[in-house]
């Protein structure tokens, strides 16, 4: 039985208790929601570190991606370089062999078998197309040998360190002010604040290292023609770029040295957008995710998180923005300077539209996209337990 209140009817007593009930109830309810939410939109155990500390985690994540998934990026530049109309003709390994046959009939059922016109082995057309992501990654090994593949790695490592260590210290800076000044000022930006902070980051990581990118695209893009000729190194690759349009008047020289940053434009379309979608869509993902965990997520689910949101936002982003990947490799392999020098992003694009179409713009899609879903996942989540790892230290001193 309901006890009654002092100065009150049984009746209304009971019916005041009720009401009191569920009040109580819906304030439990709406208390669990709001714990909820802010467990959700909590940050990430962030470390007071200073930016070279922030730098040296981003560099070993930079490192480990970059060795990984070399063989997909390799794949993907040379089916883009492909559709642009660089030649891969050449060694064809041990599927051609020259025979003492002369000019045998091409419409034979062995198609492999090559033909001979005096001395000069003819190979049939399959030997130098690429059809796909496997089989780029078959026919490099068998014609140029299985290091091949990490064509390109030392370019690769010398612009993921420098590249991934002045863009996620800076993505983080920028962040946490951006988050502090809205969550103070304007509450209803601060969802934003992911997009915005990725796109000054890449930004000034973009224009910082360009250089070596173009070396990078440059070095896996063409393939070794002649045996026993080693191909040119980074310093090389733009060194030959510059040599090309050198003068002998100061000022010119000066100048020509813009050809290093030849698609920068197209660079920065591409990657501004990228790190856009990207953020956006990974810090809700893993913030989620860990708010499920609790207050105190552990090292397991700090990677666990991070990786599984930066796997589906790296593949996101990059699909999205693959048309632009494929107009910045194509200004990156044009070797007439002139022509490099007075090409747009535009032009590039509807270039590719009028060659190959829809299918043109997303040349090279899946190893594009089997490349970055990896390496955003395997650099933001080893970034992420670094700084774990050194706020959890800092805890225990």
């Amino acid at each position: 039985m309901v006890a009654s209140r002092p100065g009150l009817p049984s009746w209304m007593s009971t019916a005041a208790t009720k009401v009191d009930a569920n009040f109580n109830r819906e304030q439990q309810t709406q208390n669990q929601k709001q714990n909820q939410k802010q467990n959700q939109s909590m940050p990430i155990p962030d470390a007071n570190l200073s930016f070279g500390e922030r730098a040296l985690s981003a560099a070993g994540a930079a490192f480990v991606s970059a060795i990984l998934v070399n063989p997909l990026d390799v794949a993907k530049t040379r089916l883009q370089a492909q559709a642009a109309g660089v030649p891969y003709q050449g060694l064809c390994g041990t599927h051609c062999i020259e025979t003492n046959t002369m000019l045998p009939d091409l419409r034979s059922s062995m198609p492999r078998t090559p033909s001979l016109i005096g001395s000069k082995t003819v190979c049939p057309p399959e030997c130098n197309q690429y059809k796909g992501t496997l089989d780029v990654l078959s026919k490099v090994i068998r014609q140029e040998g299985f290091w091949r593949l990490w064509r390109g790695t030392n370019a690769s490592l010398t612009l993921a360190i420098p590249t991934v260590g002045i863009y996620m210290p800076c993505y983080d800076i920028f962040r946490n002010l951006m988050e502090e000044f809205t969550t103070q000022n304007a509450p209803n930006l601060t969802p934003y604040v992911p997009l915005v902070a990725g796109t000054l980051a890449r930004s000034l990581a973009c224009v910082s290292c360009y250089p070596i990118e173009l070396a990078r695209t440059r070095m896996q893009a063409f393939k070794q023609t002649q045996a026993g000729v080693k191909l040119p190194g980074v310093w090389g690759t733009l060194t030959g770029a510059i040599n090309p349009v050198k003068s002998t008047n100061p000022f010119q020289n000066l100048q020509s040295y813009r050809i290093l940053w030849t698609g920068l434009g197209a660079q920065l379309v591409r990657d501004v957008p990228f790190s856009a979608i990207c953020w956006s869509t990974l810090e809700p993902m893993r913030r989620r995710i860990l708010g499920l965990v609790g207050n105190e997520p552990s090292a397991a689910s700090v990677l666990g998180a991070n990786f599984s949101a930066g796997f589906v936002a790296g593949s996101l982003a990059a699909a999205a923005t693959c048309p632009l990947d494929v107009a910045k490799t194509r200004r990156q392999i044009e070797k007439d300077p002139t022509r490099a020098l007075n090409m747009t992003t535009r032009q590039t694009l509807v270039e590719i539209w009028r060659d190959g179409g829809m299918k043109g713009l997303f040349m090279g899609i899946g190893p594009r996209v089997g490349r970055a879903g990896p390496s955003v996942g395997i650099v933001v989540s080893f970034y992420e337990v670094v700084k774990y790892a050194i706020h959890y230290r800092q805890l225990t001193e």
